[in-house]
């Protein structure tokens, strides 16, 4: 009986989808530490932290400390991707760009997870998602979404293939990773913490001038360009 009542009192899917962007919505501006790693499928992985900065509607800014600085800085309308030891600057219109089909878009007010995602799945509590097989931190939750774009080879009973992405959310409906899944075991992840919201925070954040001497190219697509 009192597992029954444990599986009743457990939150779904929606419930939590709901949590998440409620507390978000809220927020006009936010700000976190990041960490962030790339794997490429073949044994490469690289990973960087940094801090990163949101803004509705539609803006926001990630600069990289480490191991090497860059900046990836969205103003509502360009995406801007800058390497200062490259000394130069990649621009594409925001609606090229791919970040906004990820759910990272609902930190700046421009998505939901009901427009993003065709399912929407809350993972058991002892799911492990993460792909260093680390288990789920006790007391949050775990979302799996199938973006409305990927293939409907997923079976409702199998196995879900790539692409898809996992959120996992604390227990004041912050959001804690996303892991983003790719075909080729391809796989960037995110972790926030130190979460701060409805700070004031200086306008010149998001808009992104150029240095004397760094070259501006413009790119049709900037997709994969957060990496």
């Amino acid at each position: 009986m009192l597992l029954l009542a444990a599986v009743a009192m457990r939150p779904d899917a929606n419930a939590i989808r709901r949590q998440l962007e409620a507390r978000y919505r809220a927020a006009q501006t936010l700000k976190a530490a990041f960490y962030e790693r790339y794997s490429d499928g073949a044994g490469g992985v690289a990973s960087e932290s940094g801090t990163v900065y949101f803004s509705r509607p539609g803006r926001m800014r990630w600069e990289y400390e480490s191991p090497q600085e860059k900046l990836f800085l969205v103003d509502g309308t360009n995406a801007w991707f800058y390497v200062p030891a490259d000394r130069t600057a990649s621009r594409a219109k925001m609606k090229e760009s791919s970040d906004w089909r990820t759910p990272l878009a609902l930190l700046a007010g421009k998505g939901d997870l009901s427009a993003l995602c065709r399912r929407l799945d809350l993972l058991p509590p002892d799911s492990k998602g993460h792909s260093n097989e680390e288990p789920l931190t006790p007391g949050n939750s775990l979302l799996r979404c199938i973006p409305r774009d990927s293939p409907r080879a997923d079976s409702e009973a199998g196995a879900v293939i790539p692409p898809y992405v996992l959120l996992e959310t604390d227990q004041q409906a912050r959001l804690a990773r996303v892991l983003i899944r790719e075909p080729g075991n391809v796989e960037t992840e995110f972790r926030f913490g130190k979460w701060e919201e409805n700070i004031p925070i200086p306008e010149v954040k998001f808009h992104f001038q150029p240095p004397p001497g760094v070259a501006i190219v413009d790119e049709e697509s900037l997709a994969n360009g957060i990496r």
